[in-house]
């Protein structure tokens, strides 16, 4: 499968953390918008995450462990109705370039950094992750 691999941190987001932010929006309203902040993604690559069967994107904690799938059902430019991500966006939601609609998050596997490699250096994204700060990496899976 190819899609991206997107990190974050807990930088914005309240004590309850990014995750669990967006975690009780999907409860009310069946999914949530999860927002990238910096260099919007291409059309080629929003493209190709789209195609998958089950489309969805890898999140990184920066400086953590964990890593989570988050299921998507779109991908748009635009800020989407402010009651669909969490608040702790409102003032910043003009930094956001990329929007996921998310309905899903799960905990990925914790080998999950070695089952993925970035697309153009074929490195895994364990190794690549560690040395390069890309906001975000095209990867392929074997998941």
């Amino acid at each position: 499968m190819d899609t991206v691999a997107l990190r974050f941190s807990e930088n914005f987001a309240t004590e309850k953390g990014t995750i669990l932010e967006h975690e009780e929006i999907i409860l009310k309203n069946g999914f949530v918008w999860y927002g990238k902040f910096g260099l919007p993604l291409s059309l080629k690559v929003k493209n190709m995450i789209l195609k998958n069967n089950t489309a969805k994107v890898l999140l990184i904690q920066s400086g953590k462990t964990k890593r989570f799938w988050a299921h998507i059902s779109d991908i748009v430019f635009d800020e989407p109705p402010k009651e669909e991500y969490p608040s702790y966006y409102h003032n910043r939601a003009d930094k956001v370039k990329t929007w996921f609609k998310v309905t899903k998050f799960e905990e990925a596997d914790n080998d999950i950094m070695s089952k993925c490699f970035v697309k153009s250096s074929k490195a895994p994204l364990s190794s690549a992750s560690k040395h390069n700060m890309s906001p975000y990496f095209i990867i392929e899976c074997e998941v």
